[in-house]
């Protein structure tokens, strides 16, 4: 593949990690990705994460980011409004293999956190075991850094993603995927089961795998993207966003042509990046650059 253009076909932003995404026209680029992505987590008494792997019913949890408040909103439950600006007691959580400084957002997100997801047989054994569950935002003053097996020399910071400030997928890959579901009898899926924040136009089908950098020129500033890891999926995109339910018509599919040799034969579908060029120094008084739908965007192969 020599260099080519591709298009911002989508913006996604999923302000509390594992819940429900918020599809967006415009979004700031930080040091940790799009603004407000995965600024929230929902943890376990001991203050370990809890994701839609183990309770697909957090899928129906939509949220949204309204001024200076973050809303949070489930079938039969009433809204949840807190304000972003005030946070409670600090504690310290667990995602993944890191352990990293947080604050509780306080009793009311608690329980209203406990009265949804213990309404089902799962979430009421884990509400049992592990609970009461809490709403954490990440402490923006820890570095958590992603794995430098794959960023190389370059500080690439998280807040609470799994693993990478951005995921990168193309529409073709998801026209591929179900393709292969309508041939296997299954109904297709829509792209929020894969979760990602950059979603292409213009690509083949996995063309994604093979660039190495995404170069999109934001009101006169070069924001360069570099993919540097295939991302491995797990259950989720077997999770129905709409009902919670889950069935793993997804992972077979998926499982019979996107296992990769060199991750040891895991399932991956889209790209894990980093912003290594564009942002601004933190002690810059410049604009964020933003990113918007139908950008044109450069692609550059590996």
């Amino acid at each position: 593949m020599s260099s080519a253009t591709a298009s911002i076909a989508q913006l996604w932003v999923y302000p509390v990690k594992s819940c429900a995404g918020i599809s967006v026209l415009a979004s700031a680029l930080t040091d940790t990705g799009l603004e407000w992505d995965r600024a929230w987590m929902v943890v376990d008494a001991k203050g370990k994460a809890i994701t839609q792997r183990e309770l697909p019913a957090m899928a129906l949890i939509q949220t949204r980011i309204r001024l200076s408040d973050i809303q949070l909103k489930a079938p039969g439950m009433l809204g949840l409004h807190l304000s972003m600006n005030e946070v409670d007691a600090p504690m310290t959580v667990q995602v993944w293999g890191d352990t990293v400084p947080a604050y509780s957002m306080g009793a009311l997100a608690s329980q209203w956190l406990c009265d949804f997801l213990g309404q089902t047989p799962r979430g009421k054994n884990m509400l049992a075991q592990r609970g009461p569950f809490h709403l954490v935002r990440f402490d923006p003053e820890h570095p958590r850094l992603s794995d430098a097996t794959w960023t190389g020399d370059v500080r690439a910071l998280n807040q609470f993603s799994d693993g990478f400030p951005l995921l990168v997928v193309s529409e073709a890959s998801l026209a591929e995927l179900n393709r292969r579901l309508a041939a296997a009898g299954q109904a297709p899926v829509g792209m929020e089961r894969f979760r990602p924040n950059l979603v292409l136009s213009g690509l083949a089908a996995h063309e994604e795998d093979q660039i190495r950098n995404l170069r999109i020129d934001v009101g006169g500033r070069t924001v360069t993207l570099q993919l540097v890891k295939p991302c491995s999926r797990c259950s989720i995109p077997d999770v129905n966003p709409n009902t919670g339910e889950t069935d793993d018509a997804v992972g077979q599919v998926l499982a019979a042509y996107r296992r990769d040799a060199g991750l040891k034969g895991e399932v991956t579908f889209g790209m894990n990046a980093m912003v290594t060029e564009g942002l601004v120094a933190p002690e810059s008084e410049e604009a964020e650059p933003v990113l918007r739908v139908s950008q044109a965007v450069e692609m550059q192969p590996r």
